[in-house]
């Protein structure tokens, strides 16, 4: 992974056991947590003890189902400086409520040369705060993932040394009575050894707030498109040139989603163009066209809070992942594999 020094993304490595990775990225987000993220009223809104026995319930089958995850999350709290109840809480944030500043917007293009290529959209006073991790867990695959600080990887995007490319977007789902975290659940993905073992672990541990996940692996040739939360999960394979924008398109709940206008918007404007014949993936992830808000989200007054920190293109190669991934405004990739001439 490059590091170009004029980047918003800076790159972290991180290695060992899970406490000493969680304490590792604890360590690089602990300046942006402590002085950008705890004075946010998302921050108290989360962290609320209005939410512990939700919020104990789940750290409970986290400890349970994925023990080497909590012990991450532990790390993660001692890294930060911060108490172990706010940390878990804060990586339950979209279990606990619906409105959480996470957007995104999904490129899928099956072709000989699978594409997935991912706008991630967050708060935008982190912007400049993310970040880009190397990890070499002990008992897993490597992988490489867009981190914020204060969470666990596995809800942005990554693409692991097994061949696995993740890009995940948030769902907004209401009324849901989690018993495990959803980002825990996309922390489990990045260490599974194929596509098939992380179809498993989404159809047993769905009982959570709302993701989607576009999934594709190094010889499997296929993309996968997995919405899940509530209790539920829909798998599709992706035949044609699609996009997702973080709202469920096939998954059916009780109680319904909330849509917002950014992510209807978004939606509508990244089909119309994949439907006018464009295939530049980064292309329709930079576009401000469009009759309503934007897909490359840039304005401070976003109506979600929200902006995109970084956009990653990933080519599902037959000899592995190629794949570049840019800042906000930058017009080349900042970080790649393999590297390239810049």
């Amino acid at each position: 992974m490059s590091d170009d020094a004029s980047s918003e993304l800076r790159a972290v490595r991180i290695a060992g056991s899970p406490h000493d990775m969680g304490l590792a990225l604890g360590r690089a987000g602990r300046a942006a947590v402590h002085d950008v993220l705890c004075p946010l009223d998302y921050w108290a809104a989360v962290t609320d003890p209005a939410h512990d026995a939700a919020v104990a319930r789940m750290a409970t089958r986290t400890k349970a189902v994925f023990p080497w995850i909590y012990q991450e999350l532990q790390g993660l709290a001692d890294g930060l400086g911060l108490p172990f109840r706010q940390v878990m809480a804060w990586n339950c944030r979209g279990d606990l409520m619906s409105n959480v500043p996470d957007g995104c917007t999904t490129v899928q293009f099956p072709c000989d040369v699978p594409v997935i290529a991912h706008n991630e959209d967050g708060l935008p006073e982190f912007r400049g705060h993310a970040f880009m991790i190397d990890a070499a867990p002990l008992d897993a695959p490597e992988f490489t993932a867009l981190c914020y600080p204060g969470s666990i990887p596995g809800h942005t995007f990554a693409m692991t040394g097994a061949g696995l490319v993740q890009a995940v977007n948030n769902l907004r789902l209401r009324d849901v009575s989690p018993q495990i975290p959803r980002m825990v659940v996309g922390r489990a993905v990045l260490a599974c050894g194929n596509v098939g073992d992380a179809l498993d672990v989404l159809s047993r541990e769905n009982q959570c707030g709302g993701f989607h996940f576009t999934l594709a692996q190094v010889g499997d040739g296929v993309i996968h498109s997995i919405e899940f939360g509530g209790g539920a999960a829909v798998h599709r394979q992706i035949d044609t040139p699609s996009a997702h924008a973080n709202h469920a398109l096939h998954l059916d709940l009780p109680h319904g989603q909330s849509v917002t206008q950014s992510s209807a918007d978004r939606q509508k404007r990244a089909t119309d163009l994949i439907e006018g014949g464009i295939r530049d993936a980064l292309a329709i992830l930079r576009d401000k066209g469009g009759q309503g808000l934007p897909i490359h989200r840039c304005h401070p007054d976003d109506p979600d809070h929200e902006n995109t920190l970084a956009t990653a293109i990933i080519r599902v190669e037959k000899g592995g992942l190629r794949w570049e991934v840019y800042d906000q405004r930058s017009t080349q990739p900042v970080h790649a594999r393999p590297e390239r001439d810049r």
